[in-house]
């Protein structure tokens, strides 16, 4: 018996090691998918491992606890700090701001040059180095005059408001840019390297060519160099095949998941394995073509249009724009565990970005002063939000 459990120890070691290749590292109401508005698919994960992980119930909740702040204008990337403030990005403004966790109050860190903002692009995510507490340095994804980029910057809290950021270190450009589908989503992985989320620009025919940076995610290491182990040698890209990746999250086995935008039939959530194809163009959503990855869910365009994504409490947390709405999609492994489940449907317009704020606790970000929102939902906001 010790050599058998010894056997299925190793078996499931090896299985999780393979998945995870690449990385080291007032309530709303419950408006339950059915029918078309979503559909979970499988992602090939192993009944044996996702027996031996905990499942989330079925059904779940959101209770937003406080709005945080107000007043943003074209909110996009949300990196919280160390000592629970928030950094949050402009789009259009390319402005970083700070947010105090507990009052609301906003300090303007500085404007990034270099960004510009035009359609879908300008300033996008942001992130903080996985070093930040020794070297303070903020990373950013935005639209420049020739291309989509990433820079990093000095954060010096000592300097007066709107002189606090340093001038932008460009550690990786050539991104294509287009009025369109300039993907914008950095995190940094359980392994310290830098994941990009890029969309194809408008053009279709980039997300099938591996040479192409444009409709792919891509994997760096903090300087900006392809990150070792990455499955196409010397090239940053990670998975490809995508049209505009907007959200990128890990789960608690540091497994990767990523949405991004359909055209105008499924949006997809994604299970990321380095160096699989996802489809776009030859395919939208859930396909028979065996070289192409499915979706783990789908929702129709009108229902999600999926912005951010974050894991807590055993399920991935997925925001929603033209959909405005919150979704919940439990995990099981790289699967679904159960039909995907939404919140907050049309009581604070569009959502644009969701971080963990740990544990039980997201940072939702609305998302109605880009140009697509509507007026009655007001100025953008943080809001600090419990789910299970």
């Amino acid at each position: 018996m010790i050599v058998h459990r010894r056997a299925v120890t190793a078996v499931l070691a090896a299985t999780t090691l393979l998945l995870t290749a690449g990385c080291s590292s007032d309530g709303g109401g419950d408006d339950s998918s059915g029918g078309g508005a979503s559909s979970s698919t499988t992602a090939g994960s192993s009944p044996t491992r996702q027996a031996a992980e905990a499942t989330p119930p079925a059904k779940g909740s959101v209770k937003v606890l406080r709005t945080v702040a107000e007043g943003l204008r074209t909110p996009w990337g949300l990196a919280p700090l160390p000592d629970g403030d928030l950094l949050v990005s402009s789009r259009d403004d390319g402005t970083i701001l700070r947010v105090d966790g507990q009052s609301g109050k906003k300090t303007e860190l500085g404007q990034v040059s270099g960004v510009s903002a035009a359609g879908e692009g300008g300033l996008l995510g942001i992130a903080l180095s996985p070093d930040y507490a020794s070297d303070h340095m903020v990373y950013a994804y935005f639209t420049s005059d020739s291309d989509n980029r990433i820079v990093r910057m000095v954060y010096d809290e000592r300097k007066d408001s709107g002189e606090q950021l340093g001038a932008p270190d460009t550690v990786f450009k050539g991104i294509p840019k287009g009025f369109i589908h300039n993907g914008g989503r950095i995190a940094f992985g359980p392994d310290k390297m830098l994941y990009a989320g890029t969309g194809e620009s408008g053009d279709t025919g980039l997300s099938q060519d591996r040479k192409s940076l444009g409709g792919k995610i891509l994997r760096l290491t903090p300087e900006g160099d392809p990150a070792p182990g990455n499955p196409f040698p010397g090239s940053p890209v990670y998975s490809y095949g995508h049209r505009n990746v907007q959200g990128l999250a890990w789960d608690s086995k540091q497994r990767l998941f990523a949405s991004e935008f359909g055209q105008d039939t499924w949006d997809e959530l994604n299970a990321i394995k380095p160096g699989a194809n996802y489809g776009w163009p030859d395919a939208e959503g859930r396909s028979d073509d065996k070289q192409f990855q499915n979706p783990i869910a789908q929702w129709h365009t009108d229902d999600a249009s999926p912005s951010g994504v974050a894991y807590a409490e055993g399920s991935l947390w997925m925001a929603g724009l033209k959909g405005q709405r919150l979704w919940r999609i439990p995990l099981n492994g790289t699967e679904a565990s159960a039909d995907p489940q939404s919140f907050l449907k049309g009581e604070y317009g569009r959502l644009r970005t969701v971080v963990s704020a740990g544990g039980d606790k997201l940072w939702l970000v609305t998302s109605n002063t880009d140009g697509r929102g509507n007026p009655k939902d007001g100025d953008d906001r943080i809001l600090e939000i419990q789910v299970s």
